[in-house]
C-alpha cells in the first residue's frame, strides 16, 4: 500500500522575508519625523522666548533713564537744578545691562551714542532754556530709537502670542507717552517766556505735541483692553487697571489744559498733570513688563513640557518598534530552521535499498532457501517456479 508524502512546507520567499522589515521601517519614519519637527518648534520657540526676555530686562533698564531724563529736561528748562546723580545711576544701570546683552541684541553702538550724548548733558547743561529743550529733546529721541532697536532685536515686535505682543507694544506707547508729556508741559513753560511775535509758532507746536501725547495714550488703552481680552491671566487685568486709570487721567488733564493758546495757558496746571502722568507711568511700566516676562517664563514651560512630551513619545516609539523588530527577527529564524530541518529529512535517490531488477516486467521475487517446503533442506536458493 503507497503512503502519500506529507505536504511540503512553502519556503518563503525574498519579498516575504523583507516585506515585515519595510513595514517596521515605514513605521518609524513618520514617527522620526514627526519628532525631528516637534524638537526644532520647541526649540525655534525657546530661542525666540529666551530673547524676548532679554529685550524685556533691557526694557527695564532703560525705563529709569526715561523718567530721569524726562525730569532732568524739565528742571533744566525751568532753569532749576538738574538731579544729575538720578539720572547717573539710572545710566549706570543700563550700561551694564547693555555690556551684559547688549552684544546679543545688537545695540552696544546706539547705546554709546546714547550715553555720550547724556553724559555730555549732565556735565555742562546749556543754559539757555531753549537750548536744553532742544539738547534734551535730542537725547530723548535717541533713547526712544533704542526702545524700538530693544524690541525688535530681542524679537518681541514678532512675538506669536496675543496677549504678549499687546503687552511690548503698549510698553513701547508708554515710553513715547513720558517723553511727550514731558516736553508738552516743557513747551508751555517755554510759551510763558516767548515774546508774543512768537505766539503762532507756539501754538502750532503745543497742538502738535498734544496729539503726539494723547495718540501713544490710546494706543495704550487699547493694547491693554485686547492683551487682557486675549490673556489666560487672571492677575493681568486687576493690575494693570489702577495704574491705567491715572495715568489716562492724568494725560486727559494734560491735553485739557494744554488747549488754550498764548499766553492764557495754564502752565501750573500742566506742570502737575504731567507730574500726575509720569508718577503714573512709573507705576504702570513695570507692572507692565513684569507681566509679559511672566508670560514668557510660562510659555517657556509649555515647551520645555512639549520637548519631554516628544522625547518620551520618541522613546516610546523606538522601544515599540524594537519589539516589532524583535518578533519579525524571531520568525524569520524559526522558518530558516525549519526549513534546514526538513531539507535534511528528505530521502534522495542515493539513500533508496536495492532491489534486483524486474524480469518480463514480473515483480522480483524474494530469495527463498533451498529445498524450501521440504523436510531438512538448510541451503539457500532461488524458489523453484514449480513448487
Amino acid at each position: 500500500m503507497t503512503v502519500p508524502a506529507p505536504p511540503a512546507r512553502r519556503r518563503p520567499t525574498a519579498v516575504g522575508r523583507v516585506l515585515p522589515l519595510l513595514l517596521l521601517v515605514a513605521l518609524l519614519a513618520p514617527m522620526a519625523l514627526l519628532f525631528v519637527q516637534t524638537w526644532r518648534s520647541t526649540s525655534d520657540g525657546r530661542e525666540l522666548a529666551d530673547r524676548e526676555r532679554l529685550g524685556v530686562e533691557y526694557l527695564r533698564a532703560l525705563a529709569p533713564v526715561t523718567h530721569a531724563l524726562a525730569d532732568a529736561q524739565s528742571a533744566a528748562v525751568a532753569a532749576r537744578p538738574v538731579n544729575s546723580a538720578a539720572l547717573t545711576r539710572a545710566v549706570e544701570a543700563a550700561a551694564s545691562v547693555d555690556a551684559r546683552i547688549g552684544d546679543e541684541l545688537r545695540t552696544e553702538e546706539r547705546w554709546a551714542g546714547l550715553r555720550a550724548k547724556i553724559e555730555a548733558l549732565s556735565a555742562r547743561g546749556p543754559a539757555d532754556p531753549e537750548a536744553a529743550f532742544t539738547a534734551y529733546g535730542e537725547a530723548a529721541d535717541l533713547l526712544l530709537a533704542l526702545h524700538n532697536k530693544v524690541r525688535e532685536t530681542s524679537g518681541l515686535v514678532r512675538d506669536p502670542r496675543p496677549d504678549s505682543f499687546f503687552l511690548q507694544h503698549a510698553a513701547r506707547g508708554l515710553s513715547e507717552g513720558v517723553v511727550a508729556a514731558g516736553r508738552l508741559a516743557d513747551l508751555a513753560v517755554l510759551a510763558d517766556r516767548r515774546p508774543a511775535a512768537d505766539r503762532n509758532r507756539t501754538t502750532a507746536e503745543i497742538a502738535a505735541l498734544r496729539v503726539a501725547v494723547l495718540t501713544p495714550a490710546g494706543d495704550l488703552v487699547t493694547d491693554l483692553r485686547a492683551a487682557v481680552d486675549n490673556s489666560e491671566s487672571a492677575d493681568l487685568g486687576p493690575s494693570v487697571l489702577t495704574p491705567l486709570d491715572t495715568y489716562q487721567r492724568a494725560i486727559e488733564a494734560l491735553a485739557a489744559h494744554s488747549a488754550s493758546t498764548g499766553r492764557d495757558i495754564a502752565v501750573s496746571e500742566i506742570v502737575g498733570a504731567r507730574v500726575d502722568a509720569q508718577s503714573a507711568a512709573r507705576q504702570l511700566q513695570p507692572v507692565l513688563l513684569d507681566e509679559l516676562d511672566a508670560l514668557l517664563v510660562e510659555r517657556l514651560d509649555e515647551l520645555s513640557l512639549a520637548r519631554w512630551l516628544a522625547v518620551a513619545a520618541g522613546v516610546l516609539a523606538i522601544l515599540l518598534w524594537a519589539a516589532l523588530g524583535a518578533v519579525w527577527l524571531a520568525a524569520a529564524r524559526r522558518s530558516t530552521r525549519e526549513t534546514e530541518h526538513e531539507h535534511d529529512g528528505a530521502v534522495g535517490p542515493e539513500d533508496t535499498p536495492w532491489q534486483p531488477a524486474a524480469i518480463g516486467g514480473a515483480e522480483p521475487r524474494e530469495l527463498q532457501p533451498t529445498g524450501a517446503g521440504r523436510p531438512g533442506s538448510t541451503q539457500w536458493g532461488p524458489a523453484d517456479a514449480a513448487h
